[in-house]
């Protein structure tokens, strides 16, 4: 009995640390000698569903329930195999959950497992009915009953279990439960501070809430990122709220332009003046001080303020994304012909108008063209 424990527990050592091929190798042999062996049977399968071979899983559930018809963890492991196959899935699954809740009723897994199941097969089989409609939101609750109160128990049984939570949050969100499914991710956070789904969905949802600027965005996206770097949603809305604030800095050139115009007075205005021309050295060094002031204050001082990560990503985003790139031209060649209206010595207006226009039209035909561009 030592050797065979002694085999297993090798084979299980193996698997914690992902060398799924040599734990599998090791239990292979293990089973040709020891044929009766259910915890092997049990531990290989795990080890094949690990490197994505979901029949020799089943084979190797029905292998250990041959031995011992209700055991639970044989049962689960044939209910996992059975959701790896596409064409018996959860639809096959969950006879065999129910099975396993019966052969341990105090088991949090089996409750966990049940629970996603039903809560898939009952929106199927209620879309199948109905002319392949979604329950509508006001009968959501009630098709998701069981699947509601599988999760419920799961979570009595299993407190401190993320994965108890998980399935809960996913049924509750199903349910249009937002209210607890909120409550669900700061459980799971209180569990686990790094849980990648939870920390994204409340950071998108602290940076998505009314009133919230793009900077601040960018800082909420960047601080979530810091706790769990391979997030790939929070990635993207860090993206989205970076290219917001790139998007402002355009803004700032046209406001150098229509500044630029009215200190030339372009446009004639009915009963004002315009100024003689060329204007005086002394008010075209003074339009630089004000344009430095507005970049300072609007760009730089802002920028310096963000996050590290966020100053990353602006750098990132740019060599990464070709709209990024086009807004930081359009906001150069805006700024260009502000300073060409403000600092040459123009004798006539028809040329600095010329430029006016021509700063301010090709920015304008965008700005609202490319705004689906920060969703």
């Amino acid at each position: 009995m030592t050797e065979l424990n002694s085999a297993v527990e090798q084979a299980q050592a193996l698997f914690d640390f992902e060398r799924y091929e040599q734990a599998r190798a090791v239990l292979a042999q293990h089973l040709a000698e020891n044929p009766d062996d259910r915890r092997a049977w049990i531990e290989i399968g795990h080890c094949h569903l690990k490197t994505e071979q979901p029949e020799q899983a089943l084979h190797a559930a029905d292998e250990a329930l041959k031995l011992a018809p209700e055991d639970f963890f044989a049962l689960i492991l044939r209910a996992k195999a059975l959701t790896r196959i596409p064409d018996r899935a959860w639809r096959a699954a969950e006879p065999v959950l129910r099975e396993a809740v019966r052969a341990d009723p105090h088991h949090w897994y089996g409750y966990a497992m049940l629970a996603d199941a039903v809560c898939r097969m009952s929106l199927v089989r209620y879309i199948q009915a109905n002319g392949n409609q979604f329950p509508p939101p006001h009968e959501r609750d009630h098709v998701l009953r069981e699947a509601t109160d599988l999760a419920a128990e799961a979570l009595r049984l299993g407190p401190e279990e993320i994965y108890t939570h998980e399935i809960a949050h996913q049924v509750a969100t199903f349910a249009l439960n937002t209210t607890l499914a909120d409550q669900l991710d700061h459980a799971i956070l209180r569990l686990d501070p790094t849980h990648t789904e939870a920390l994204a969905r409340q950071t998108q949802k602290a940076a998505e809430a009314p009133g919230v600027k793009a900077a601040r965005a960018a800082d909420l996206y960047a601080t979530g990122l810091a706790a769990a770097p391979d997030s790939a949603k929070m990635q993207r809305g860090l993206d989205q709220a970076t290219y917001r604030m790139l998007r402002g800095v355009r803004w700032l050139a046209l406001l150098c332009v229509a500044f630029a115009g009215s200190g030339m007075d372009l446009f004639a205005v009915e009963g004002k003046v315009q100024r003689d021309l060329p204007l005086p050295l002394g008010q075209r060094l003074w339009y630089l001080v004000v344009a430095t002031a507005v970049w300072i204050v609007g760009a730089l001082l802002r920028y310096r303020r963000r996050r590290a990560g966020v100053q990353l990503n602006v750098r990132s985003l740019i060599r990464r994304r070709r709209w990024p790139r086009i807004v930081l031209a359009q906001a150069a060649w805006a700024m260009l012909c502000a300073l060409l209206i403000a600092q040459i010595p123009w004798e006539e207006r028809m040329l600095p108008q010329i430029l006016f226009w021509a700063g301010l039209a090709p920015t304008f035909a965008t700005i609202w063209f490319d705004r689906k561009k920060t969703r």
